[in-house]
């Protein structure tokens, strides 16, 4: 029997598509992934706008939404990696937003 192991290293993001729970991201190959919008708190709090303005970075590698100052790898995604945000860091932001610490972060 034979099995092939999915290389992570060589893994490409093709699209994504953000909903006000989660997000997805299909990847080159046909899999795809999806992450509940918790674990990155900036599209949490982020407009349906800001989330759905997203550029790919180095060919798939990671994602960005420069409105947000986030970038997600995909290798950190597969891995099934949080933001590594402080909460000082997201409460600084969301001040600087205009928002307050809302009860689903």
């Amino acid at each position: 029997m034979t099995t092939s192991a999915f290389d992570i290293a060589q893994a490409r993001i093709a699209s994504i598509s953000v909903s006000d729970a989660e997000f997805t991201a299909s990847l080159c190959g046909g899999a795809s992934v999806s992450v509940p919008l918790a674990r990155y708190p900036r599209l949490l709090y982020a407009t349906p706008a800001e989330r759905s303005d997203w550029r790919l970075l180095d060919g798939g590698r990671g994602i960005r939404w420069d409105a947000l100052d986030e970038d997600i790898s995909v290798v950190g995604l597969l891995a099934g990696r949080h933001s590594g945000e402080s909460q000082q860091s997201l409460a600084r932001w969301l001040a600087a937003r205009g928002q307050q610490r809302l009860h689903r972060a």
